[in-house]
């Protein structure tokens, strides 16, 4: 138990298209990615902010 095989994956997979439509899964996917990209450049800029901080203390 806790690992997905093919089976499940191909199960979610048929779901998903069942539940959306062939023709809102790239939009979908394209919003997911736009916000992983999002998260990651926000992350990032924060990351910078508290190394710069912990210089200036130091």
């Amino acid at each position: 138990m806790g690992k997905i095989g093919l089976t499940e994956i191909i199960l979610i997979l048929l779901v998903i298209v069942l539940l959306f439509g062939g023709r809102k899964i790239p939009e979908l996917m394209k919003g997911i990615g736009q916000g992983m990209k999002e998260f990651k450049k926000a992350s990032k800029v924060e990351g910078e902010g508290e190394k710069e901080t912990a210089k200036k203390d130091n």
